[in-house]
């Protein structure tokens, strides 16, 4: 089948990304890759030790990496801040990749009280794209999700105190993701900036976000491998997001094969719920609220 996998990432010496999430899973495989074509890439990580051990085994594939580290913790709106700060102190970012995320964890709330899954998938990204998109000249990628399609944002309980049911509450934080990547982009290109912002989503791959699943799922995962993609596969339509030369601002991009759920990739199908500017503005206008976070676009 044809599509973008990371044979196609061409040369990125001289550029500089950033990428959340980046010790483990498909945000591992990005910046291994994105290294490997020789660009410099800064890991935002929560944990410092295991961005260490990252980097190490990067530098292992890839020996004179140039590799650097952040720390980033989206569950906690003033550290975002500062780790913004850090990022806005240095070199300039040619492409930021927001891909940290958590999936279907038991009910816990973040630093400031939000439902964990919208506070970290979208709020925490929102304002971390918030304070550095003025840092970043290229491109800004927002990891979206197959579970997006049945995702409802009900403004009125954003953090599910009606009650709680994980994978619900996963599939609004994924409409969440998706719908302000549109708006972000129409923002950007309203304000007459250079920068696009463009979405992805892994199709189903099997990291360790999977971990919180319950325990009849895992135990079905090996069974399932052959069907799905891996890690290194999935990272294909963030790098596409990223590095693709025909890519362009407001394009959605996933694997290609049935159902989108593996495979090589290619244009992305969105909802008509994702794409709408009205949710787009309302949800923008609220995280503004929520996080006192304004872009300023």
């Amino acid at each position: 089948m044809s599509g973008f996998s990371a044979e196609h990432v061409s040369a990125q010496t001289g550029r500089r990304f950033l990428v959340t999430g980046a010790n483990a899973g498909i945000g591992f495989e990005v910046a291994r890759i994105l290294a490997a074509r020789g660009a410099a890439v800064v890991l935002a990580c929560r944990d410092a030790a295991r961005a260490e051990a990252a980097m190490a085994r990067i530098a292992d594939d890839v020996p004179g990496a140039d590799l650097s580290f952040v720390r980033l913790d989206l569950a906690d709106l003033d550290q975002v801040r500062e780790a913004a700060a850090a990022v806005r102190a240095g070199p300039r970012i040619d492409v930021l990749v927001n891909n940290a995320g958590v999936m279907i964890p038991p009910r816990s709330l973040t630093a400031q009280g939000f439902e964990l899954q919208f506070g970290v998938n979208h709020l925490g990204t929102f304002a971390f794209t918030g304070l550095i998109h003025g840092h970043v000249d290229d491109r800004i990628v927002v990891t979206a999700s197959l579970a997006h399609k049945s995702g409802t944002i009900d403004f009125s309980d954003l953090d599910a105190r009606r009650g709680y049911h994980g994978w619900s509450r996963y599939q609004v934080s994924k409409l969440a993701n998706l719908s302000y990547m549109f708006e972000l982009d129409r923002r950007l290109g309203a304000a007459g900036r250079a920068t696009q912002a463009i979405g992805a989503h892994p199709g189903v791959a099997l990291t360790e976000l999977t971990r919180h699943l319950p325990w009849p799922l895992r135990s079905m995962t090996p069974l399932a491998t052959p069907f799905f993609n891996s890690a290194a596969q999935g990272a294909w339509p963030t790098l596409q997001a990223a590095t693709g030369a025909h890519v362009q601002g407001g394009d959605y991009l996933g694997p290609q094969g049935l159902g989108e759920i593996s495979g090589a990739s290619g244009p992305a199908r969105a909802t008509k719920a994702a794409r709408d500017p009205k949710l787009g503005r309302e949800l923008w206008e609220r995280s503004v609220d929520l996080t006192g976070v304004d872009p300023g676009i």
